[in-house]
């Protein structure tokens, strides 16, 4: 067997692996991102969830800031007496 067919027949063997590997491992990526509807229901529950807590977190920012702000002004407002 000359040797360029020998490099050949491994070239040509690799790129059949390849595309083999590719196809099936294509499979199972499609199995693994199907997701029970349960899993689902759990997943939109606790995106609410954290939607919620940000909400809150918001308004206990939005509180804290403004009593910071009111707290400084009544300061300035001792202060001009």
């Amino acid at each position: 067997m000359n040797p360029f067919e020998m490099v050949a027949i491994i070239v040509v063997s690799v790129m059949i692996a390849t595309v083999l590997k590719a196809k099936y491992s294509h499979r199972n990526r499609d199995d693994s991102a199907r997701v029970p509807p349960q899993e689902q229901a759990e997943t939109l529950r606790l995106r609410d969830e954290v939607k919620q807590l940000k909400e809150r977190i918001h308004v206990l920012e939005r509180i804290a800031v403004e009593k910071e702000d009111t707290l400084s002004r009544q300061i300035e407002q001792l202060r001009d007496r």
